[in-house]
């Protein structure tokens, strides 16, 4: 196992949190902000074309209070073998395709929200186009447009000192218990490592992706006590730290 030097966080922090949403569901603006805001707690919002143009207003106003929104592309392209209903699958498009999706997904958003955003999630965390000899790895648009770029059911947690900002490590929170994210978090900080937690609904929606709002507030009221050790911020602001560390 590799035990790299411990990375210079501020003010003797062991470890930092980032909670992320994706998708823009009518729940992270129904429930979760509530949380988040009693808690003063600043998320990342990789907003979805697909699903959250019919609350434009209400999104503006997330990003006026401090929340990033991030690049979720237009059509949320994954994966032809999870056998959804949806026009475009990763292994029939290419770079180019993907690209000029990336950036209408961007163009929207800096026209409706007002906001640029600087880091990207990956739709299902797939950060591919093609297959056989055509497959490529569109991780490469992603460092070209962005800051940072998020993966989803990772195991790892992200080692700053020497993660790859364009394809980060997203830990699955959906449908966890709060001393399961608790036990995520002591190995973050024993592997002084940057955990980006990934979540879709926030409360009982029963569709197998939704963190409870329970354990939203316990986890955004552990993550803010000093005592614990953590940083607690957008994906875009320790992104930008760790670049500048660097």
């Amino acid at each position: 196992m590799r035990f790299p030097d411990r990375f210079s966080y501020p003010e003797g922090i062991r470890a930092a949190v980032s909670l992320t949403f994706d998708d823009s569901r009518a729940s992270q603006l129904d429930r979760g902000l509530a949380i988040l805001t009693r808690h003063d707690v600043h998320a990342t919002f990789y907003f979805g074309l697909r699903v959250g143009t019919h609350r434009v207003v209400e999104w503006r106003a997330a990003a006026d209070a401090g929340h990033e929104i991030g690049n979720h592309t237009m059509t949320h392209a994954c994966s032809g073998n999870f056998q959804w209903d949806v026009p475009n699958v990763l292994e029939d498009k290419d770079l180019a395709w993907i690209e000029a999706d990336i950036l209408n997904a961007q163009r929207w958003i800096e026209e409706h929200l007002d906001v640029s955003p600087t880091t990207f999630a990956y739709p299902c965390g797939q950060p591919f186009v093609g297959r056989g000899e055509h497959y490529h790895s569109y991780v490469p648009v992603v460092a070209k447009h962005f800051i940072a770029g998020r993966g989803f059911y990772d195991e790892p947690l992200n080692d700053p000192s020497f993660c790859d900002l364009s394809m980060l490590n997203g830990y699955d929170s959906d449908e966890k218990t709060f001393e399961e994210l608790v036990a995520v978090l002591d190995r973050a900080r024993e592997e002084n490592a940057w955990v980006v937690f990934a979540s879709h609904e926030v409360g009982d929606v029963g569709d197998g992706q939704a963190i409870p709002t329970g354990v939203l507030d316990e986890l955004c009221a552990y993550c803010k006590d000093p005592a614990n050790g953590l940083w607690l911020d957008t994906v875009e602001s320790i992104a930008t730290y760790i670049q500048e560390q660097r």
